[in-house]
């Protein structure tokens, strides 16, 4: 019962695969042939459809009438489903190359962003190393004239020469008390200015990880950039790859297991054939029905996959012309009476055989010595 059950739904299986498939592949091909031929979209959504129906029904019409079809006609819808199948990988890869584009003009777009905000970083760099040197001289300046000042005396450095001057001058002293002013009031302005640089840095620096962070297509397209430091190859050059073996798989498995389901809901039928009186029967396992239509009914054996050895013709004495072989058709003829005994199928034939061996027996009967 179990197996039944599976013998039969098997078939429904492999015909929802195929709807599946079918439509899956369809459903891409359709919307990359709108998207290649934009300014009519509608019109090739139209056109598209019915083609992608009259390929899975060509499939269909080429197997169930395989037998039937004239040579031309079958060898024109043969090249029509394989060119209808190269439109549908067509689409197919138009649709992919499509997203896949997509989302490379994302990423591109964020590294573009990514570049520039770095190059606005490196500048404040600059700037905060140049403000960082000031920032040391004067603060080895600042130092000094504290230390001058400190010892009662007072020491500076001359910018000509260099060299330390030490004086006890009170003039020289208040003037260069001034110096030590000014050189606080700027060293303070630096310091401003280094701690406003530091913060644009570290602005920066947020903006680009929270950029990274917020570009999804980083890692939509990790596994190619993986692959791609991998084998040495660009992503484009990988991707295309990629799409080639899909659109090789994709529409040809479709219309194959179209072809699949076919083969199966023809399995599922009963196997019938005509006998030799006309009938249309079943097939039953225990019986193998060979091609021809049979003829009359001394031919039976032909009905069985066991071979009967032929009917011995019949022989005639030379003198007399007298039937010699009658007892031998008898019995041969009665050994398939007992296969058909009791088989409401070969009701027919049974009765048949039946007449022919009486009418052999009334035969010798009627021979004359």
């Amino acid at each position: 019962m179990l197996e039944k059950i599976k013998e039969r739904a098997f078939p429904f299986l492999i015909a929802l695969s195929a709807l599946s498939v079918s439509a899956s592949a369809a459903f891409y091909s359709i919307s990359g042939l709108s998207k290649l031929f934009a300014g009519a979209a509608f019109a090739v959504i139209v056109m598209a459809a019915s083609l992608e129906v009259a390929k899975l029904v060509i499939a269909s019409l080429l197997y169930q009438y395989r037998k039937t079809l004239p040579l031309f006609l079958k060898g024109y819808l043969s090249l029509a489903c394989l060119v209808l199948i190269l439109i549908t990988s067509m689409g197919i890869y138009g649709f992919l190359s499509a997203a896949y584009q997509e989302t490379a003009n994302k990423e591109g777009n964020s590294e573009a962003r990514i570049v520039l905000i770095e190059t606005k970083r490196d500048n404040v760099r600059e700037q905060l190393e140049v403000y960082t040197e000031e920032k040391t001289s004067i603060n080895e300046a600042v130092s000094e004239l504290r230390k001058g000042l400190s010892n009662n005396k007072v020491q500076w450095r001359d910018k000509e020469t260099g060299q330390i001057i030490t004086s006890t001058s009170s003039r020289t002293r208040k003037a260069l008390e001034k110096q030590l002013d000014q050189a606080i009031i700027r060293q303070t302005e630096i310091n401003s200015k280094v701690d406003v640089l530091n913060e644009r840095i570290f602005e920066y620096e947020t903006e680009i990880v929270e950029t990274r962070i917020g570009d999804g297509s980083t890692s939509e397209l990790g596994p190619l950039k993986y692959l791609s430091g991998l084998t040495g190859l660009p992503m484009d050059k990988i991707i295309n790859y990629l799409l080639l073996t899909i659109i090789f798989v994709f529409d040809p498995l479709a219309i194959a297991l179209v072809i699949a389901a076919n083969f199966a809901f023809e399995k599922l039928k009963k196997q019938t054939k005509e006998n030799l009186y006309g009938e249309t029967v079943e097939v039953k396992e225990d019986l193998v029905f060979k091609d021809a239509i049979a003829s009359p009914i001394s031919d039976t054996e032909d009905f069985f996959e066991e071979k009967i050895e032929s009917e011995p013709a019949v022989e005639f004495d030379d003198e007399s012309q007298t039937l010699v072989n009658n007892n031998e058709q008898i019995k041969k003829l009665q050994k398939e009476a007992d296969k058909m005994e009791n088989r409401p199928l070969f009701k027919n034939g049974y009765k048949h055989i039946k007449e022919k061996i009486q009418k052999l027996k009334d035969e010798d009967n009627q021979i004359t010595y």
